[in-house]
C-alpha cells in the first residue's frame, strides 16, 4: 500500500511520517481512515537509526505522471516536505519509459537522447519539487524472457544511487 489518489485510500500521510521516523514496525497494516495509536503493538515508542527511513523513493509511471490528481500530488508533497524536515534524502524513479517513448522502445540506449523523456523528467521535477538530477529513468521488465544489459544498467544505476543516498544519510546524521 502506498499513497493513493483518493483522500481516504492508501496509507495516510501522518502514518507515513511516523514510519519515516521509525515509529511503525514492519508488518503493520496501514488503515487509510485512522492513524496508528501509540498503544498499538506495532507502534515503536523509541526508534533507533536502523528503524528510520534512510531514503524516500517516489516511483511514478511515465504513462501516468501527467494525470496525477491534485490530491495525490498534495499527499506526495506533504510526505516529501516531511522527509526534507527530517533530513531524509529523496529521489524519484520514472518507470515504463519504453511505453512512453517509441525511441526507447526501439532501443533502450536512446534513453538519454530522448527529448520526450527529458520533458517528462522536467515535469516530474516541477510536480514533486525534486531537482532533475534526483530523477532516474527505468525500463521495466515485462515481456522479456532473459535479462538485458542495457535495461539492467538503468536499474542498477538507480539502485546504486539509492544506496549512496542512504549511506550518506546514515553516515552524516
Amino acid at each position: 500500500m502506498g499513497l493513493e489518489k483518493e483522500a481516504n485510500s492508501g496509507a495516510g500521510v501522518e502514518d507515513i511520517k511516523l514510519a519515516m521516523m521509525g515509529h511503525i514496525k514492519d508488518g503493520y497494516k496501514f488503515n487509510p481512515l485512522s492513524r496508528i495509536p501509540e498503544d498499538d503493538k506495532s507502534y515503536n515508542k523509541t526508534p533507533t537509526l536502523n528503524d528510520r527511513v534512510h531514503v524516500l523513493v517516489c516511483v511514478v509511471s511515465s504513462k501516468t505522471s501527467t494525470i496525477l490528481s491534485a490530491e495525490h500530488l498534495k499527499k506526495m508533497r506533504d510526505v516529501r516536505l516531511a522527509a526534507s524536515d527530517m533530513g531524509i534524502p529523496q529521489l524519484a524513479i520514472l518507470t515504463k519509459i519504453d511505453e512512453a517513448c517509441p525511441e526507447v522502445k526501439k532501443d533502450v540506449k536512446n534513453v538519454y537522447k530522448s527529448k520526450y523523456l527529458k520533458e517528462k523528467m522536467t515535469e516530474l521535477s516541477e510536480l514533486l519539487g525534486l531537482p532533475p538530477k534526483c530523477i532516474f529513468l527505468v525500463k521495466n521488465y515485462h515481456s522479456e524472457t532473459d535479462t538485458e544489459d542495457n535495461i539492467d544498467i538503468l536499474i542498477l544505476n538507480t539502485l546504486r544511487h539509492i544506496i549512496i543516498f542512504g549511506e550518506d544519510f546514515v553516515n552524516n546524521p
